[in-house]
């Protein structure tokens, strides 16, 4: 339940996101998208962690989150569940994180 009242279950959309050029010029597209807008800690790096942990070797997720905190911690949770954090984008209302399973 959430603080003030009911919270809408968020769940991983197991469908491709927007394709992404990364830093290096590499292509991406994710396998799923784990929407945590509006979440704050720790259920962006719990959601994280349960998307990694479903994920096959080499796909790529994509985690939205619009909270400062939650953003700044998924780097480090993502290495820490064997995945390679493959980079933060700034977007109009929140920051897409990029993570490939390894």
């Amino acid at each position: 339940m959430g603080l003030f009242g009911k919270s809408k279950p968020r769940e991983e959309r197991r469908e491709p996101g927007e394709e992404v050029t990364l830093d290096t010029g590499e292509v991406v597209v994710a396998a799923s998208v784990v929407d945590c807008i509006g979440d704050n800690c720790p259920r962006p790096q719990i959601l994280t962690r349960k998307a990694l942990a479903g994920a096959d070797a080499g796909e790529v997720i994509e985690v939205k989150v619009d909270n400062p905190t939650s953003m700044e911690a998924l780097p480090p949770i993502i290495e820490e569940n064997g995945g390679a954090h493959l980079g933060t984008f700034r977007r109009a209302r929140h920051w897409q994180v990029l993570a490939r399973k390894g």
